[in-house]
């Protein structure tokens, strides 16, 4: 059955983490979305950069029940190519806006990316259903997404670039929907030396806190309804 854009949506923030994949051949990127599922992440973006990154796309779609997404979409064309072969939700670094109005149109959730408050707000307003926020990690990581958040608290934003284990939840603590991983999680040497025992072990520590951030954050959203409820 087809999520609808709300599940997706959804899931993602239950899951609290989004793996992005670059790998250097197509079987290299099926095996290790493979090991991510295998450790307990049930999401996957594979990006345009991996070659045959459609067929990919299209071929863990119909052998997984992973949520399959594309990543480093930067125009409308490749975005259809994409949901056609199954996507579910697209990602770009930057705002297309012919490729927000398509997956609005097709139901398909979308992140487009900024940086600067001008582009997050710009990317928030074209209806960009996530703000991907990239390279976060050079503009100070946490800190900065914690400034971003500050002045635009009602975008939900996932900083991706510069996210690892150790400060992941300082990430969440300053205000992640979620966070994109990629090299971090889907290392080069381990993709190359055919490792994917070891992507799957890293994919459940991952996993691991990000659902306890997950599950504090759900909580904290909570208790504030309450508090604007007994305060009204």
């Amino acid at each position: 059955m087809i999520p609808t854009c709300e599940e997706v949506r959804q899931r993602i923030l239950e899951t609290g983490i989004l793996p992005v994949i670059r790998a250097p051949k197509p079987s290299l990127a099926i095996a290790a979305a493979r090991a991510i599922g295998a450790g307990g992440i049930p999401i996957v973006e594979i990006t345009m950069t991996v070659p045959g990154a459609i067929d990919v796309i299209a071929e863990l779609t119909a052998t997984t029940g992973m949520l399959v997404g594309a990543g480093t979409v930067l125009d409308v064309e490749t975005a259809r190519r994409c949901i056609e072969a199954g996507a579910e939700f697209l990602v770009s670094p930057i705002l297309d806006s012919e490729t927000v109005k398509l997956a609005q149109r097709e139901r398909k959730l979308v992140m487009a990316g900024g940086l600067t408050p001008v582009e997050v707000v710009d990317a928030w307003r074209n209806g960009s259903d996530f703000v991907k926020v990239f390279p976060c990690g050079n503009m100070g990581g946490p800190s900065y997404l914690r400034t971003l958040k500050t002045v635009l608290p009602q975008i939900e934003m996932i900083p991706t670039g510069g996210v690892n284990l150790a400060n992941m939840p300082s990430f969440f603590e300053a205000g992640a929907a979620a966070v994109g991983i990629g090299g971090e999680l889907v290392s080069m040497d381990a993709l190359l030396a055919g490792n994917f025992d070891a992507i799957a072990e890293d994919a459940r520590r991952y996993a691991t806190v990000a659902r306890e951030m997950s599950v504090a954050r759900q909580m904290n959203l909570a208790r504030g309804v309450k508090h604007e409820n007994a305060v009204s």
